[in-house]
C-alpha cells in the first residue's frame, strides 16, 4: 500500500474527567462523571461526528489508585458499551476485559451481544491484570506470575474463538413454512479440554455481525508483544520518542510476519495525549495550569507503587535512587516500569519533573501546541514507520475531545488522510480488516466427507 493510499486509524480513549490526573480540578469538570452514562454518549457521539474509528474504555477489576487522588470509580465497560451501541450508529466500541479474572464462557457471550447489539462494532482489548488488588479480588493471595497469567491469556483466547464460532453463519433458517428455526447440523460445540479450561458449549448466542469482535492487545512486555503478534488486529501502546516507537513498530510487524500473518492487518496505535490551545504558549499554559493542580503527596505514593519502592525512599527535588528494581523483578506491567525509568534517566528528571511528565498520560507521549503543531506531530509518526495511527487520550473531556474533532480532525481530512465519511458498517471495516471465517464449518464438512468415505467402502 502506498503513502498516498494509506490512512490514518484514529481510537479515542475515554476516562471520566481526562487522563490528566488533575483534569477533574479544572472549573469545567464534572467530578461526578465517572458514572455517568449521559456523559459517555455525549462523549461518543463527539467521537462519532469526527469519524474516529473507535471509542475504548479501559478497566480493572480493582480500585484503582486512592480514591484521593483522581476520580477513581468506574463503571463496567461492557455495560458501557451496550448502552452506548443505542445511541451511536458507526463509531466501534472496545472495552477492556481480563483473561485472568474472568471464563471464557460468560465473556464469549458478552462481546458477542455487544457485537449484535452494535451491528458489528465491538472490540476486545484482552489484558491479563497485573495488580495484586485484583488477584485478591478473585480468591487469591498472590498474583500469578506473568509467564502463568499469558499462558491463560493464550487458551482462553482459543477458547473464546471456538464459541465464537460455535454456530454457522448460517444456522438460523426461520423456515416457519417447515416449522425449523435452525440447522442443529450447523452449531459446533467448543468441546474444548485443555490445562486450564474444560468448555462443552455451544455459545447460547448466534455468530455476530463480526464473526469475531476485534481483537486489540496493550501490553509491550515480550510476553506482551510475541501474544500480540499471534493474535492482536489493533495494539495500544506507549511510546515516547519517535525512535522508540519506530522500534516497536518494526519489531511487532516482524513478529507478525514470522508467525505467518499480513504486517499490515496488526495496526500499532500509540497513545498521544494533545493539548490544544490557539497559540502554543495557550496549550503550554493549559498544560502548566493542571500539573499545578497535582497533588504531590498522592502522585508521588502512586510513583513508588510503580517502582516498586516505598515512597520514603524518593525525594520530590531529587533524580530517581540508583538502585531501582530491574523489569525482570517487575512482575506486572513490566513494559510501563522501563517506560518511566527510561524516561527519567534521559532527561535527567526529578521526582517532581517526572510526576508532572506523567500526570497527563501515565506514560503515554503528551504534545502541547496549535492543530497544526499537532497534526504534524501525527504525521512525523504516521509517515515515518512509527504508526498506523493513534490512540487519542484527550487530556481533559469533553473540551480536549471536542477541540481535537473540531480543530484537527479536518487538517488530516484536508490533507487526504482521515476519511470524511464512514464508509464501513463495522468496526472491522474501519479498520480495514477482513472478517474471520469460520473454521468451524470447514472442519464439519471434511468430517462429513470422511464420514461418507468411509460408509462407502
Amino acid at each position: 500500500m502506498s503513502d498516498r493510499q494509506r490512512q490514518l486509524h484514529l481510537n479515542a480513549f475515554l476516562m471520566n474527567t481526562g487522563h490528566h490526573e488533575a483534569s477533574w480540578r479544572l472549573p469545567e469538570s464534572d467530578p461526578h462523571s465517572s458514572t455517568s452514562i449521559a456523559h459517555y454518549a455525549n462523549l461518543a457521539r463527539i467521537a462519532e461526528r469526527g469519524k474516529l474509528d473507535s471509542v475504548f474504555f479501559a478497566d480493572s477489576p480493582s480500585l484503582w489508585g486512592t480514591i484521593g487522588r483522581r476520580p477513581s470509580g468506574s463503571l463496567e465497560p461492557t455495560v458501557v458499551l451496550a448502552a452506548l451501541a443505542a445511541v451511536t450508529e458507526h463509531i466501534g466500541l472496545i472495552a477492556t476485559a481480563s483473561t485472568t479474572y474472568n471464563e471464557p464462557y460468560n465473556l464469549a457471550r458478552r462481546f458477542a451481544s455487544i457485537d449484535h447489539l452494535s451491528g458489528g462494532r465491538a472490540g476486545w482489548n484482552i489484558v491479563t491484570t497485573a495488580t495484586l488488588d485484583a488477584a485478591r479480588n478473585f480468591n487469591l493471595a498472590e498474583l500469578p506470575d506473568h509467564a502463568a497469567r499469558y499462558a491463560r491469556a493464550e487458551e482462553f483466547l482459543q477458547v473464546a474463538k471456538k464459541l465464537w464460532d460455535s454456530w454457522d453463519d448460517a444456522a438460523i433458517l426461520g423456515d416457519k413454512e417447515s416449522g425449523l428455526w435452525g440447522d442443529e447440523r450447523l452449531v459446533y460445540p467448543a468441546a474444548h479440554e485443555g490445562g486450564h479450561f474444560q468448555v462443552a458449549g455451544a455459545l447460547n448466542v448466534p455468530r455476530s455481525p463480526q464473526g469475531h469482535p476485534l481483537l486489540v492487545q496493550a501490553g509491550s512486555s515480550e510476553d506482551g508483544k510475541a501474544f500480540a503478534a499471534l493474535h492482536a488486529e489493533a495494539i495500544f501502546t506507549a511510546q515516547q520518542t519517535l525512535e522508540e516507537a519506530q522500534s516497536f513498530y518494526a519489531d511487532i510487524k516482524r513478529r507478525a510476519k514470522a508467525a505467518g500473518r499480513d504486517p499490515d492487518g496488526v495496526l500499532v496505535l500509540p497513545g498521544i495525549v494533545p493539548v490544544l490551545g490557539d497559540t502554543e504558549a495557550e496549550a503550554r499554559e493549559l498544560e502548566a495550569e493542571l500539573d499545578r493542580l497535582i497533588v504531590p503527596e498522592y502522585a508521588l505514593g502512586n510513583l513508588a507503587r510503580q517502582l516498586k519502592l516505598d515512597p520514603s525512599e524518593l525525594d520530590l527535588d531529587r533524580e530517581l535512587p540508583a538502585n531501582l528494581p530491574t523489569e525482570d523483578e517487575i512482575e506486572g506491567a513490566k513494559s510501563r516500569f522501563t517506560l518511566i525509568v527510561d524516561l527519567a534517566r534521559r532527561e535527567h528528571l526529578t521526582v517532581r519533573q517526572l510526576i508532572g511528565r506523567l500526570g497527563g498520560g501515565r506514560g503515554h507521549r503528551t504534545f502541547s501546541g496549535t492543530a497544526e503543531q499537532v497534526a504534524d506531530a501525527i504525521f512525523e509518526w504516521f509517515d515515518d514507520g512509527a504508526a498506523d495511527g493513534f490512540n487519542i487520550m484527550p487530556a481533559v473531556l469533553p473540551s480536549g475531545l471536542e477541540a481535537f474533532v473540531d480543530r484537527v480532525v479536518p487538517i488530516l481530512q484536508e490533507r487526504g488522510r482521515f476519511r470524511t465519511e464512514y464508509t464501513g458498517a463495522t468496526l472491522r471495516e474501519h479498520y480495514g480488516l477482513p472478517r474471520p471465517e469460520n473454521p468451524r464449518r470447514r472442519e464439519a464438512l471434511e468430517s462429513a466427507v470422511k464420514g461418507v468415505l468411509a460408509h462407502a467402502r
